[in-house]
């Protein structure tokens, strides 16, 4: 007889499959930006015009976000991850086949509202599965899987970019996510479990000035993580002068303190609340001290090498991963778990939103001054969240 796991012994098996997911999602996601310097070249685009593509994402995620929050809650977990994987997995394959700006525009968009549902729901599946203090943690292991397909993008983009042109990069990439599916529902099936605990509904999230203080502090202090997430290789290739291959074996470097940045942020909340820290406190504290620590952003742009340089993007996102962490970790402690997917997926739109406004803006500053000004700025809005964050205290 086949023994079926306890869901509270083995609440971490889902949250690990979860980590695979986000690392395909993220791996579909940053294939474009990993082969940016190929597309702009191909399709004859200035860097404001590169922010454009991005926008076009990032549009239809922002605006997808709470309505994928809203279904998940609804229509359960499993059925819903499913569906969004197949849909964005179908939606990377179809970028295989652009011939021009507007297709790949096309595909972008669609792209951005099937992976809205991404994030929502591993903030579901993380409310669901691990205890209060655990969720710090948890979103630091999802934050691992965007991390890893993050850095696998540069290496396995460039390599299928190399061997059979850019567009095979994105079929395989979009296949790997339809292996997924599969995978994810055999776990599922073996992990019983539900959360029936009841929570803030819609209408009174929506009228809950904590909310919109948890999405302008979300959207500030995820201005460098939008840049080094977008820019770094074409960063590396236009001042650092590096091909697209020499610029891979730099861009995979961040992402692996990304997942340090997030284990740490969301270690230290988990010690401060077994100190005896309120949840919503720790996430603050561990959100000011990622903050500081961000200050660094300023300085990548004086770099004198591109080793120097990745150096200081991945202390950047280190913070900024660090600061992610308890930011997602809020609004699952202050609304409880009957509402979890829609709590963060407002928080993923204002991540969104914030990006459709500054990918253009970013690309016509670039085009015109440089990095050097884009840095500053961006050091300085983790901080400001923690400002905006104090007043929800």
């Amino acid at each position: 007889m086949i023994r079926v796991p306890d869901p509270v012994r083995y609440r971490w098996i889902i949250v690990l499959i979860f980590v695979l997911s986000t690392a395909i999602n993220y791996l579909d996601r940053q294939t474009l930006t990993s082969l940016a310097p190929l597309i702009r070249a191909e399709f004859h685009l200035s860097n404001a015009g590169f922010g454009l593509i991005l926008t076009a994402f990032s549009l239809t995620y922002a605006a997808s976000a709470p309505f994928a929050g809203w279904l998940i809650d609804r229509i359960g977990l499993n059925r819903a991850i499913s569906v969004a994987v197949a849909l964005w997995s179908c939606t990377g394959i179809a970028t295989g086949w652009t011939r021009g700006a507007g297709s790949l525009i096309a595909c972008r968009s669609a792209l951005g509202m099937t992976e809205a549902a991404g994030i929502p729901a591993a903030g579901k599946a993380i409310h669901q599965y691990l205890k209060p203090a655990e969720r710090a943690m948890g979103n630091a292991v999802n934050q691992a899987g965007v991390s890893l397909g993050m850095m696998l993008a540069p290496p396995i983009a460039t390599f299928f970019a190399v061997s059979g042109g850019w567009r095979r990069a994105f079929v395989i990439t979009g296949i790997a996510g339809l292996v997924c599916i599969p995978l994810w529902n055999w776990a599922a099936q073996r992990t019983k479990g539900g959360d029936r605990e009841s929570g803030v509904g819609d209408r009174g999230i929506l009228r809950d000035r904590r909310v919109w203080i948890f999405v302008a502090a979300n959207a500030l202090g995820m201005v460098a993580y939008s840049l080094w997430t977008n820019w770094t290789t074409l960063y590396l290739v236009d001042v650092h002068h590096l091909t697209l291959t020499q610029a891979a074996g730099y861009a995979w470097i961040p992402p692996v303190f990304a997942v340090f940045g997030g284990l740490g942020g969301g270690g230290l909340s988990l010690r401060l609340v077994e100190r005896g820290v309120a949840p919503a406190t720790a996430r603050y504290r561990a959100c000011l001290a990622a903050s500081v620590l961000a200050l660094i952003t300023a300085l990548v742009p004086l770099a004198p090498a591109p080793g120097w340089a990745a150096a200081g993007i991945s202390l950047s996102i280190f913070a900024v991963s660090a600061f992610s962490v308890n930011m997602y970790s809020l609004p699952l402690d202050v609304f409880g778990g009957a509402r979890a997917a829609f709590a963060v997926s407002l928080l993923v739109a204002s991540y969104g939103a914030l990006q459709a406004v500054i990918s253009p803006v970013f690309g016509r500053i670039i085009d015109l001054q440089g990095y050097g000004a884009l840095a500053e700025g961006a050091s300085l809005t983790p901080l400001a969240a923690c400002l905006v964050l104090r007043s929800a205290r």
